[in-house]
């Protein structure tokens, strides 16, 4: 736990608001000791998708990375595309005309005005390789470098105290060696358990109900905290044969925000979500409140 100043404190304290209970900084107050893995998290899925060729195929979220993360989102689901020795943020084949460097750039900046959080992200190859004299790897390396001491690159789920500050790297790709929590099994729109994750992805949705059944079962599992798991509330249906992402995230969102204002105890997992918002995520962060106890 890295103590506030004491004017915050008792301002916090006169008003009488629980000290974590702000987007930017609601890991401040918790427990060093805690892993990840026993934490409330809003996570984003598809975190860079706001541009889309035909309404309702591609687009993910309303909020810009850096609005997302302030909004108390710590898990960005990030897909690149590899194109010329360098990453592009894609959702298959829609150009979302922003660059890894300029996600890596947000996240920084973020973490250093707000040095007590950590935000765990999710990098997965998308689209089709282009005009590269190197593997994925072997660019992503690059990236890391610029910056050693921001990342997170052990194979375990760390521990507050050790994610305070940097990105926890999350792996969706096959590796040459180790590097970061290893997510490089994902077998297709299912619920399943591999090395240390355990998620539910459900994304191919025929009913609402039936994702919305998924999603719950999930929680009512019985936390692990040697697992890191992610709840996926995302998915997409389908309107005269197109994809359509609203239809789904429209009917699942408001079932969210209910959920999480009956539920007062920590789920243990990463809610992750299309079109989070600030609202949403203080239902989810504010369990955090009893974590560990």
């Amino acid at each position: 736990m890295i103590q506030r100043p004491i004017a915050f404190s008792l301002i916090t304290l006169a008003l009488g608001l629980p000290t974590y209970a702000t987007g930017n900084d609601w890991m401040h107050d918790l427990d060093d000791k805690l892993r990840l893995s026993e934490l409330s998290i809003p996570g984003s899925h598809d975190a860079g998708a706001r541009l889309e060729p035909i309404p309702g195929t591609a687009r993910c979220q309303s909020l810009s990375i850096a609005e997302q993360l302030t909004a108390g989102v710590r898990f960005l689901d990030i897909r690149c595309r590899h194109l010329h020795d360098s990453f592009a943020i894609y959702h298959g084949i829609a150009d979302q005309k922003l660059t890894f460097a300029e996600v890596i750039g947000a996240v920084q900046a973020f973490l250093k005005a707000n040095p007590a959080e950590c935000v765990i992200l999710s990098v997965k190859e998308e689209s089709t390789a282009a005009g590269n004299t190197r593997t994925f790897e072997q660019t992503l390396t690059t990236y890391l470098a610029e910056n050693p001491a921001l990342w997170s690159l052990g194979e375990d789920i760390p521990t507050i105290a050790q994610a305070r500050g940097k990105i926890v790297f999350f792996r969706r790709f096959r590796s040459s060696s180790a590097l970061g929590i290893d997510a490089s099994t994902w077998p297709d729109s299912s619920t399943f358990t591999f090395g240390k994750i355990r998620v539910q992805d459900r994304y191919q949705v025929t009913s609402n109900d039936a994702k919305w059944a998924a999603f719950t079962a999930l929680l009512d599992e019985t936390p692990n905290r040697d697992l890191l798991r992610l709840d996926f509330s995302s998915g997409v249906g389908s309107v005269f044969g197109l994809p359509n992402i609203p239809n789904v995230s429209n009917d699942i969102n408001p079932r969210l925000t209910r959920y999480f204002t009956d539920h007062q105890t920590a789920c243990a997992a990463i809610i992750v979500m299309d079109f989070p918002d600030a609202a949403r995520c203080e239902l989810i962060y504010r369990l955090n409140a009893g974590a560990g106890k």
